[in-house]
């Protein structure tokens, strides 16, 4: 296996990650009935989204956690899926790359998940979240 290293290899991980994801039971209807995502438009958008958080390309110019909060007033999402959303992610880039590129993938969903979900529930988005200072 080789790891993730250009576009074409983004859109290949892209494109079979979300058709797992449509056939989850869980996370399929909320991509399909819910959020009614047209695939040959949403492909493009994740794959400039995932280039640029794995090489800073610069390419995803909107507002993700907007995007959640929308989709989440129709359908409250829950830890449940984003842990299958991160399981789906996971799998489908373990059956499809290794290398340090694949690893910092799999790092930044996991950051990426988290944050939603904590800024979805009106926390903070930071894993740091719970560090408090003493008083002193």
């Amino acid at each position: 296996m080789h790891d993730l290293s250009d576009r074409a290899d983004v859109e290949q991980l892209v494109s079979t990650f979300y058709l797992s994801a449509f056939e989850d039971p869980l996370i399929g209807p909320i991509f399909t009935d819910v959020a009614k995502l047209d695939l040959g438009h949403h492909l493009p958008i994740m794959s400039d989204f995932w280039e640029t958080v794995l090489w800073n390309a610069g390419k995803y110019r909107r507002n993700a956690l907007q995007l959640h909060f929308a989709l989440h007033t129709k359908h409250p999402l829950g830890s449940e899926h984003f842990e299958r959303w991160l399981d789906i992610w996971t799998s489908n880039l373990d059956a499809q790359f290794s290398g340090p590129i694949a690893d910092r993938a799999k790092l930044q969903a996991t950051r990426i998940a988290g944050s939603l979900q904590r800024r979805l529930a009106g926390r903070s988005g930071s894993g740091f979240e719970t560090i408090r200072r003493r008083e002193l």
